[in-house]
This record gives C-alpha cells, structure tokens and sequence, in this order.
C-alpha cells in the first residue's frame, strides 16, 4: 500500500510544478501596469490568482512613477520598474493575475480580495506571449495600499 501511495505522488508532482510558473518564465525586462476590477479569486497556495478585467483602453497612470514603495527584504529597483512600466501590447481585457504565495500576502497584510474589487498590478508577463494573458504580480496597488510581493516586507 506504501509503495502505490509513493507511485500515485509522484505521478501527482509533475503536474503540480507545469502549473507553477518561477520567475525565470516571465520577463523582467519589461514592466507591465494592469488596471480595472476583478472578477474571479483563487485564494490558495501555490499562489493567489486574480482574473482582471480591465479597459480597452488602459493607460499608465501619470503618478505612477512617483508612487512610494514599501521595502522588501529581496533587493528589487522598484522605482525603475515604475519608471519604465507600460500598458501590455495585447488588448485583452481579461488576464489572470499571479500574486503571491498565501504565507506572503499574510506577512504584507493583505486582506483577501473579492470580486468586484478594484486594484491595479504591475507584473511580468510570459517572456513568449503565447496563450491565455498571464501577469505575474511585482507590486499590488489595493485600497490605497502597496504591497511588494517579490519578498516579505523589509
């Protein structure tokens, strides 16, 4: 009975890692800014999951840039992401949204977010834009709060 437990395990873990996407998948070179309102959660681990719809016609914000950024306690320019931040190539207006593992978005504080919530993200999308729209989140903007969720908070 052991062995089959092992076998059936590890069969099981393949398809676990093919649906967690590390960051060395997404490209960091090029900053994305998503805005608008979400429309479905997934609150669990591996890593929450947001679907955003968001307009058309999205821009980057003018006081993007300038925004303040709490400390991480990974080392990540952050002012430079903002800096450079722009709006993706592709016109989807739905994306799924990448956050953080659970453990994390606990330590920064984030409250669980419902649909309908409103939110802006900046993130990295797959380095080959193939598929469905996928955005890994760098910086969460919810509620007036900022939350970096590379790492835990500095």
């Amino acid at each position: 009975m052991q062995r089959r437990t092992l076998v059936l395990a590890g069969l099981a873990v393949p398809g676990l890692a093919i649906a967690h996407h590390g960051w060395s998948s997404f490209d960091q070179d090029r900053p994305i800014w998503l805005q608008g309102k979400v429309t479905r959660v997934r609150w669990q681990n591996p890593h929450a999951e947001l679907q955003l719809e968001v307009p058309r016609d999205l821009r980057v914000p003018a006081d993007l840039a300038g925004r303040t950024l709490p400390a991480q306690s990974a080392s990540v320019d952050g002012k430079s992401l903002l800096a450079r931040a722009v709006v993706p190539t592709r016109r989807d207006t739905s994306w799924e949204v990448e956050l953080a593992p659970l453990t994390r978005l606990r330590a920064w504080n984030v409250e669980e977010i419902k649909p309908g919530a409103q939110l802006g993200v900046l993130g990295f999308t797959f380095k080959e834009e193939k598929g469905d729209p996928v955005l890994r989140a760098e910086y969460l903007f919810v509620d007036g709060k900022v939350y970096g969720l590379r790492s835990s908070p500095a």
